[in-house]
Protein backbone atom coordinates (compact mmCIF):
# COMPACT_ATOMS: atom_id res chain seq x y z
CA UNK A 1 0.00 0.00 0.00
CA UNK A 2 3.06 2.19 0.36
CA UNK A 3 3.45 2.75 -3.36
CA UNK A 4 -0.35 4.29 -3.41
CA UNK A 5 0.81 6.89 -0.88
CA UNK A 6 2.36 9.57 -3.72
CA UNK A 7 1.44 8.82 -6.96
CA UNK A 8 0.64 10.62 -9.89
CA UNK A 9 -1.36 9.78 -13.27
CA UNK A 10 -2.26 11.76 -15.68
CA UNK A 11 -3.17 11.33 -19.97
CA UNK A 12 -2.53 14.81 -22.04
CA UNK A 13 -0.83 16.79 -24.58
CA UNK A 14 1.95 18.55 -24.34
CA UNK A 15 1.85 22.15 -24.70
CA UNK A 16 5.33 23.05 -25.80
CA UNK A 17 8.22 20.92 -26.83
CA UNK A 18 10.05 19.87 -23.90
CA UNK A 19 12.78 21.76 -22.63
CA UNK A 20 16.14 19.17 -22.14
CA UNK A 21 19.21 20.02 -20.20
CA UNK A 22 21.71 18.37 -18.88
CA UNK A 23 22.55 19.53 -14.82
CA UNK A 24 26.13 20.53 -14.15
CA UNK A 25 26.62 16.84 -12.49
CA UNK A 26 25.93 15.50 -15.96
CA UNK A 27 22.58 14.15 -15.81
CA UNK A 28 19.89 14.85 -18.68
CA UNK A 29 16.15 16.61 -17.45
CA UNK A 30 13.06 16.98 -19.74
CA UNK A 31 10.96 19.62 -18.53
CA UNK A 32 7.37 19.73 -20.29
CA UNK A 33 4.04 21.00 -19.45
CA UNK A 34 1.21 18.50 -19.77
CA UNK A 35 -2.65 19.76 -20.66
CA UNK A 36 -5.25 17.25 -19.03
CA UNK A 37 -9.21 18.43 -20.19
CA UNK A 38 -12.38 17.62 -18.20
CA UNK A 39 -15.86 18.33 -20.25
CA UNK A 40 -18.73 19.25 -17.97
CA UNK A 41 -22.05 20.81 -18.39
CA UNK A 42 -22.76 23.59 -16.50
CA UNK A 43 -26.12 24.85 -14.68
CA UNK A 44 -27.92 26.07 -18.40
CA UNK A 45 -26.93 23.10 -20.02
CA UNK A 46 -23.44 24.44 -21.68
CA UNK A 47 -20.68 22.05 -22.36
CA UNK A 48 -17.89 23.61 -20.54
CA UNK A 49 -14.26 22.82 -21.34
CA UNK A 50 -11.84 22.77 -18.57
CA UNK A 51 -7.74 22.54 -19.09
CA UNK A 52 -5.00 21.81 -16.48
CA UNK A 53 -1.26 22.25 -16.79
CA UNK A 54 0.82 20.34 -15.74
CA UNK A 55 4.76 20.28 -15.12
CA UNK A 56 6.34 17.48 -15.05
CA UNK A 57 10.39 16.55 -15.24
CA UNK A 58 11.80 13.33 -16.39
CA UNK A 59 15.45 12.47 -15.96
CA UNK A 60 17.91 9.72 -17.48
CA UNK A 61 16.82 7.56 -19.46
CA UNK A 62 12.79 8.80 -19.64
CA UNK A 63 14.40 12.30 -20.36
CA UNK A 64 16.50 10.30 -23.43
CA UNK A 65 12.71 9.26 -24.97
CA UNK A 66 11.03 12.14 -24.31
CA UNK A 67 13.48 14.34 -26.56
CA UNK A 68 14.16 11.95 -29.10
CA UNK A 69 9.63 11.12 -29.49
CA UNK A 70 8.38 14.11 -28.11
CA UNK A 71 6.96 17.76 -29.62
CA UNK A 72 4.18 20.33 -28.69
CA UNK A 73 1.09 18.47 -29.00
CA UNK A 74 2.22 14.72 -28.81
CA UNK A 75 -0.15 12.46 -26.54
CA UNK A 76 1.69 10.91 -23.69
CA UNK A 77 0.59 8.96 -20.42
CA UNK A 78 2.77 9.30 -18.02
CA UNK A 79 2.85 8.37 -13.96
CA UNK A 80 5.10 9.83 -11.44
CA UNK A 81 4.60 11.83 -7.75
CA UNK A 82 4.30 14.83 -7.15
CA UNK A 83 7.22 16.75 -5.79
CA UNK A 84 7.35 20.34 -4.02
CA UNK A 85 10.36 23.15 -4.37
CA UNK A 86 11.00 26.06 -3.56
CA UNK A 87 13.40 28.50 -4.79
CA UNK A 88 14.38 32.32 -4.63
CA UNK A 89 13.70 34.46 -7.71
CA UNK A 90 16.31 37.56 -9.45
CA UNK A 91 14.06 39.72 -7.35
CA UNK A 92 14.75 37.87 -4.32
CA UNK A 93 11.08 36.44 -4.18
CA UNK A 94 10.46 32.95 -2.56
CA UNK A 95 8.99 31.05 -5.47
CA UNK A 96 6.79 27.55 -4.89
CA UNK A 97 6.93 25.25 -7.75
CA UNK A 98 4.96 21.45 -7.50
CA UNK A 99 6.10 18.98 -9.90
CA UNK A 100 5.52 15.67 -11.48
CA UNK A 101 8.69 13.38 -11.40
CA UNK A 102 8.10 11.17 -13.83
CA UNK A 103 8.57 7.55 -13.45
CA UNK A 104 6.77 5.82 -16.26
CA UNK A 105 6.01 7.27 -19.75
CA UNK A 106 3.45 6.08 -22.39
CA UNK A 107 3.73 7.31 -26.37
CA UNK A 108 -0.35 7.45 -27.58
CA UNK A 109 0.87 8.59 -30.74
CA UNK A 110 -1.36 11.02 -31.80
CA UNK A 111 -1.09 15.02 -31.80
CA UNK A 112 -4.55 16.64 -30.54
CA UNK A 113 -5.40 19.51 -33.25
CA UNK A 114 -8.05 21.39 -30.73
CA UNK A 115 -6.12 22.59 -28.25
Amino acid sequence: MNSLQNKVQLIGNLGNNPEVRNTDSGKKMARVSIATNENYRNAKGETIKETQWHNAIAWGKNADLVEKYLTKGSQVAIEGRLVNRNYVDKEGNKKYVTEIQVNDILFLGGKNNNQ
